[in-house]
């Protein structure tokens, strides 16, 4: 199972980011997936899930309403659109695998780093 982040830098606040997960190891399209974040200094936070149909999204409270997860199952890669960045939304943004048994993230990548300053 490999998982590899990318997409992110350096933005200012009000600005746009979209991260990518490249998935390989494992057939994609039979897991639920998430992203997870980890800001300096703090223990990790979740972010955001989506099935494996992509028609079922869930997001944390901190995100709702300017991130998007998506994914496209053909290229065995999942999304993550970020709009209206804000400071806190400094992180390393890591996705994970949504293991088969309900017992959480089973697989995680080695995130990729999102910075937004002014």
């Amino acid at each position: 199972v490999q998982l590899v982040e990318s997409g992110g830098g350096m933005v200012q606040p009000g600005g746009s980011l979209r991260l990518s997960c490249a998935a390989s190891g494992f057939s994609f399209r039979s897991y639920d997936m998430s992203w997870v974040r980890q800001a300096p200094g703090k223990g990790p936070e979740w972010v955001s899930d989506i099935n494996t149909g992509a028609d079922i999204t869930y997001y944390a409270d901190s995100v709702k309403g300017r991130f998007t997860i998506s994914r496209d199952n053909a290229k065995n890669t999942l999304y993550l659109q970020m709009n209206s960045l804000k400071l806190e939304d400094t992180a390393l943004y890591y996705c994970a695998r949504l293991s088969q048994d309900d017992e959480g993230m089973d697989y995680w990548g080695k995130g990729t780093l999102v910075t937004v300053s002014s």
